[in-house]
């Protein structure tokens, strides 16, 4: 029997939150395990309040001993991360204290303008090329579909919208047909989602955000590899002015503070 991994609060794993619960091969250590439901937190792939599986579900599905995922769960509670509650229905929670808009700007903040290009330049690379094959491959009726999902999300709703963007985007990668190019996707969407999630916060930079996002969308939709590129490239020239701009702003602000240690109730 498969285990699956546990579904957000709207009750359907998407695919970035799959593919957080995932093997992490032969290096298999309680560090590894941590980071990578850290960054899932602070990327807001888990969300505030959200059930982690037991540990040996936990265990099961990163494929390391349960001794290596408790030890994990320790380090996660010790940096605020999760909290544990005691009962019928206790376990492992997302802390509420755990906002990802707060990680992803003292992230940016954090980072210089040249570590930012380069990151966007890595993440357009492996999406231009994702969209070009798409384009040359799919079947327009399929990005019809990704086309129309979209736009009957509301994208007040910052959570929600982030999601369904990042699937579209995931689900676009699928469509090249290329295995390698998707796994990396997913990777780079997972690490690249936090900053996107800072312009959502932004409604009139949001509703750009999604006009590019459809830009992009509709000429893969048309078979046309040039137009397709040509779309993402502008749309990662929006994110990055628009990322900078934002950093500069809150570059003067104090230091946030640390999330401090979580306790059960």
């Amino acid at each position: 029997m498969s285990l699956r991994s546990p579904a957000p609060r709207s009750g359907k794993p998407t695919r970035l939150h799959s593919a957080v619960f995932q093997p992490i091969g032969d290096e298999g250590r309680a560090a590894l395990v941590e980071r990578r439901i850290a960054e899932a937190i602070m990327g807001g792939v888990l969300a505030a309040g959200e059930r982690l599986p037991a540990e040996t579900e936990l265990a099961a599905a990163f494929g390391v001993a349960p001794a290596t995922a408790r030890e994990a769960l320790l380090a996660l509670r010790e940096r605020g991360l999760i909290v544990t509650r005691r009962g019928r229905n206790g376990g492992s929670f997302i802390a509420d204290s755990a906002d990802p808009v707060r990680f992803a700007t003292r992230a940016l903040v954090d980072s210089s303008r040249v570590t930012l290009r380069d990151a966007a330049q890595h993440y357009q690379a492996i999406t231009a090329a994702c969209v070009e094959l798409a384009a040359r491959r799919a079947d327009p009726g399929e990005i019809e579909m990704i086309i129309a999902r979209l736009d009957r999300v509301d994208d007040h709703d910052l959570a929600h919208w982030r999601r369904a963007s990042d699937d579209a985007v995931i689900e676009l990668a699928a469509l090249s047909q290329s295995a390698r190019l998707t796994r990396e996707q997913m990777r780079l969407q997972g690490e690249f989602s936090p900053l996107l999630a800072l312009i959502d916060t932004d409604p009139t930079a949001r509703a750009d955000a999604r006009a590019h996002l459809r830009a992009v969308l509709a000429a893969v939709a048309d078979g046309d590899p040039t137009a397709s590129v040509q779309a993402l490239r502008a749309s990662m020239r929006f994110t990055v002015d628009w990322l900078i701009a934002y950093r500069e702003q809150h570059a003067a602000l104090p230091a946030l503070a640390p999330v401090g240690p979580a306790t059960g109730p």
